[in-house]
């Protein structure tokens, strides 16, 4: 069994970009964030997913298995879902209408019942290497899986039969070593895949054929270290279309000078997808480390994001002006996220879930936005 790499905790990927839904009433704007339960996770969790007609939360991680917990319940507790696991990390997890799929560090992809927890389809080598993230379309039909051979693969959720194989990325990074395919998300309506990589290079394809459509580039996200380490960091993390597909946020980290601490910005940048031109770009001075997860609010107003380095932060930025609107410190690194509700979402990390609340400014207590830059 292959075991992860060093840096595997930050790397794994997070698990596919949930495109945007219409959970935000309309022209709300967060002005304030509050953690108000945690659980303790079983191992390093790097994704999740909800399963819509229980309420309950689904997440992979570290144990090589799949634990769920209902977010409205009393008592917060974890339950496995099945004895069976897969051989390594679980980095990816999607809810295919009521069927879960995962995919892992193992290259394989795993069908679940989510009732009854059982195995009804198992692929072991949906990719000759790593499984990074998966994503599936919004009518559950499609799952998209990327990994470290550095193709993208779109699967019949129904059959799980390959519809698609898709390359277009260099196996090496521009200084000769491994790249990795770590994000990928669909659009809402299904009719874009985006992907990003190691080096900073965003893929956008037309689902139907796998032509590319737009070719981004976000060079800051990918920092060498020639000297102490000869080792690169950083890479896109996230993507995340605006529900109305005109564009893409690309989420990672800017320039890193201790690779081991991952103490580079958080970074995100904007892109039109009409024109490739880039809308924001934003880096945030206080709360450090990577750009895991990201889902735009379903009007385009705000971008929700979440990472962190060796902690974790969720933060809240207006699409009009690139500007904070309000973030907030959580005890431990995001890696995945969703919005349960109108102001609630869980988040999933190293080793906690966290219930927090979003709601308007309130003008009587509004601090000073927290330091950031805009370049």
């Amino acid at each position: 069994m292959r075991q992860p790499d060093e840096n595997s905790a930050a790397a794994a990927v997070n698990e596919p970009a949930v495109e945007a839904a219409a959970v935000t009433p309309e022209g709300f704007i967060p002005g304030q964030l509050k953690v108000e339960r945690t659980l303790r996770l079983p191992s390093i969790t790097f994704c999740m997913a909800r399963h819509d007609q229980s309420g309950r939360v689904f997440c992979g991680g570290s144990d090589f298995g799949l634990h769920h917990f209902d977010p409205a319940a009393e008592k917060l507790e974890t339950t496995p879902l099945s004895e069976t696991r897969h051989g390594s990390y679980v980095t990816g997890l999607v809810n295919a209408s009521g069927t879960l799929v995962s995919g892992g560090y193992d290259r394989s992809l795993i069908w679940w019942n989510a009732e009854s927890g059982e195995q009804t389809r198992r692929l072991e080598s949906a990719h000759t290497r790593w499984i990074r993230s998966l994503a599936v379309t919004a009518d559950g039909s499609t799952v998209a899986s990327v990994g470290d051979d550095m193709r993208t693969r779109l699967w019949d959720a129904s059959s799980g039969e390959c519809r698609l194989t898709l390359e277009g990325y260099a196996e090496k990074t521009p200084h000769g070593y491994p790249s990795m395919l770590y994000a990928v998300a669909f659009s809402a309506d299904g009719k874009l895949l985006a992907t990003g990589d190691r080096t900073g290079k965003v893929l956008v394809r037309d689902t139907s054929n796998g032509e590319v459509v737009q070719t981004l580039e976000t060079p800051v996200m990918y920092t060498w270290d020639p000297r102490a380490r000869r080792h690169s960091i950083g890479g896109i993390r996230s993507v995340a279309f605006s529900a109305d597909s005109s564009q893409l946020a690309v989420g990672g980290m800017g320039a890193v000078g201790n690779i081991d601490h991952l103490e580079g910005k958080s970074r995100i940048e904007v892109f039109s997808l009409a024109s490739g031109e880039r809308v924001h770009e934003i880096e945030d001075s206080k709360y450090k480390g990577l750009v895991e997860r990201m889902q735009f609010a379903a009007d385009g107003k705000w971008l929700l994001a979440a990472g962190g380095d060796h902690g974790g932060f969720v933060s809240v930025w207006s699409m009009e002006t690139g500007k904070l609107l309000v973030q907030e410190k959580v005890g431990n690194h995001i890696h995945d996220f969703d919005l349960l509700s109108e102001t609630s979402l869980v988040s999933v990390g190293h080793d906690h879930a966290s219930l927090i609340t979003l709601a308007a400014a309130d003008p009587s207590t509004q601090q000073p936005q927290t330091e950031q830059t805009e370049s």
